[in-house]
């Protein structure tokens, strides 16, 4: 079934300023195809941009189906509530005036011209006697898309979605080992964060010069060695002490030998 067609004398001034609000607010509205327009006359599309219209008659950028292509004001009329719009162009059997499709008679022969936009200066040249004429003009380009945190999606469009943030990965908590020398004994002990990794525990001399050597700290490794020989020097006059005692009980023993 073939849309009633309409004689309308297209859109004024005032139409054109409402379908420029509406596109600014991310809305495309709708418009009816007139007389002027041909064989697609009474059928609905949607307006996807006004294009400059010192350029060219034909500025007002339509979508039709899966196409968008650019009509004057004279070729469009603000349709009436409740108008579908049109999913699909005519097919070739309602172009031709199939008596299955096209109520009316078939009108004459129907020529189709691919041929370039005329300047805004040039005028539309009319069709021949017995010619009705249907151009087919390529769509201005579309002009840049601006990102998505900038410009708004219009109706429709898609989702946008935000790239998760990776996460972050927490770092361990600090490790402590402390070698501490306290009352005449080396300790070491282990800390990590908050949580005790082993409690001090009493090492060897020897083992705590080893460690120290292990850090190559001049200063720490000679305040270390400092300790070792003061109580190196504890331990020999300690020993000696005993040694004169040792001396003096054996003596004992052996005066006491004699006597028995």
């Amino acid at each position: 079934m073939v849309a009633t067609r309409t004689s309308a004398r297209g859109l004024s001034p005032a139409d054109l300023d409402g379908i420029r609000e509406t596109l600014a607010a991310g809305r495309r509205p709708k418009v009816m195809f007139t007389e002027a327009a041909g064989q697609i006359a009474g059928q609905v599309g949607q307006v996807v941009q006004l294009a400059d219209p010192t350029d060219s008659d034909e500025f007002v950028v339509v979508r039709f189906g899966r196409d968008e292509l650019p009509f004057s004001p004279a070729d469009l009329v603000i349709p009436p509530r409740g108008a579908a719009a049109g999913r699909s162009a005519p097919g070739p059997s309602s172009r031709r005036g199939g008596a299955a499709e096209e109520a009316e008679p078939p009108g004459p022969p129907l020529v189709a011209e691919l041929r370039p936009q005329p300047p805004a200066s040039a005028a539309r040249p009319d069709p021949g006697p017995g010619e009705r004429t249907v151009q087919v003009q390529a769509a201005p380009p579309k002009p840049p898309r601006q990102p998505r945190d900038q410009a708004e999606e219009p109706e429709g469009g898609p989702a946008t979605h935000k790239a998760g943030r990776p996460a972050k990965v927490k770092p361990p908590a600090a490790l402590t080992v402390t070698l501490a020398y306290t009352d005449g004994e080396w300790t070491v002990a282990a800390t990590q964060g908050s949580r005790a990794l082993a409690k001090p525990y009493v090492i060897k001399p020897a083992e705590a010069l080893k460690m120290v050597a292990l850090l190559d700290v001049p200063g720490v490794q000679e305040a270390v060695e400092q300790i070792v020989a003061a109580e190196r020097a504890v331990a020999q006059e300690h020993a000696q002490r005993l040694r004169s005692q040792l001396a003096e009980l054996e003596a004992k023993l052996a005066e006491l030998g004699e006597l028995t």
